[in-house]
């Protein structure tokens, strides 16, 4: 299964991407996966007719994967604008992200992970017709406690849960393709 994963954060050590980095490592003979670049121009419809060449790279690559995983920080309890600003690129001109599968992950400093922005994900996801793994919420909390200092993700029970969690979207993929 074809993959484009998207990272809400741009920031080098995020929690976020190294949560991104470890799934597509760990993960990697269950899904082809690749982080896509959402360092983008603020979508604007008027760049539309004549599409960035980042944009069109993006959207071609969003288009193509079988699946999106979508890996969000929290800010002031919703989704980054960074990956606000991907999603409305992919969901403009063509529709590259309906009938997609997705699934979605968080890692947060803060003691409800990333539940709010989460929520929000789901809302706007829905409003495009994307099929996203229900009852499987990854919410990584105090996730400075859960990664070592190399980055690594160390608590056992985590691990074990986003393996469910992998588990559980490859089944739902496979039943739902």
């Amino acid at each position: 299964m074809k993959v484009a994963i998207l990272v809400g954060s741009l920031r080098k050590h995020s929690y976020n991407k190294t949560l991104a980095e470890f799934i597509q490592k760990r993960y990697a003979d269950k899904l082809d996966s690749e982080i896509l670049d959402l360092n983008l121009p603020l979508f604007n419809e008027d760049l539309e007719s004549d599409l960035p060449t980042d944009v069109a790279a993006f959207k071609e690559k969003v288009r193509a994967a079988d699946a999106v995983l979508f890996v969000t920080p929290e800010y002031n309890h919703s989704i980054s604008g960074v990956l606000k600003n991907g999603i409305d690129w992919a969901s403009r001109i063509t529709p590259d992200l309906t009938e997609k599968p997705g699934f979605i992950v968080g890692a947060s400093m803060g003691g409800l992970g990333t539940v709010r922005a989460q929520m929000h994900l789901r809302q706007i996801l829905d409003t495009m017709g994307m099929r996203i793994l229900p009852a499987n919420e990854v919410f990584i909390s105090s996730a400075h406690t859960k990664f070592d200092e190399t980055g690594a993700l160390v608590d056992e029970g985590t691990v074990a849960f986003i393996d469910s969690v992998v588990q559980n979207f490859v089944t739902f993929y496979e039943r739902n393709k």
